[in-house]
C-alpha cells in the first residue's frame, strides 16, 4: 500500500473511530466488515471494501455512490447525446 492510500485510509478513519471511541483496532475493523457485508474472516477484508465502506458511512444518507456520481446525468437527454457521442465531454 503506498503512502496516498494510508494517508487516505487514516483520514477516513478517524472520524469513524472517534464515534467508536471505546472500540480497538481489531473490533473496529469487525465492526466495518459486519456492516460492510463480509461475513468471512478478518484476513479476507480488503483494503477496498474498507475505504469504500469507510467513504459512505461519512456520507449523508441520499448521497449517490461517490463511483456512479461522476457519470450521472440529471438530463435523460444530455445522457443519451452523449452515450452516443454526439455531446462530447
Amino acid at each position: 500500500m503506498n503512502d496516498h492510500r494510508i494517508s487516505e485510509l487514516l483520514e477516513l478513519l478517524e472520524p469513524y473511530w472517534k464515534k467508536q471511541g471505546q472500540l480497538n483496532l481489531t473490533e473496529l475493523l469487525a465492526q466495518i466488515a459486519a456492516a460492510a457485508g463480509h461475513t468471512s474472516g478478518l484476513e479476507t477484508l480488503t483494503d477496498d471494501v474498507v475505504f469504500y465502506h469507510l467513504k459512505m458511512a461519512l456520507s449523508d444518507k441520499d448521497a449517490m455512490i461517490p463511483g456512479i456520481a461522476k457519470d450521472c446525468e440529471d438530463d435523460f437527454k444530455t445522457a443519451i447525446l452523449k452515450a452516443r457521442g454526439v455531446i462530447k465531454e
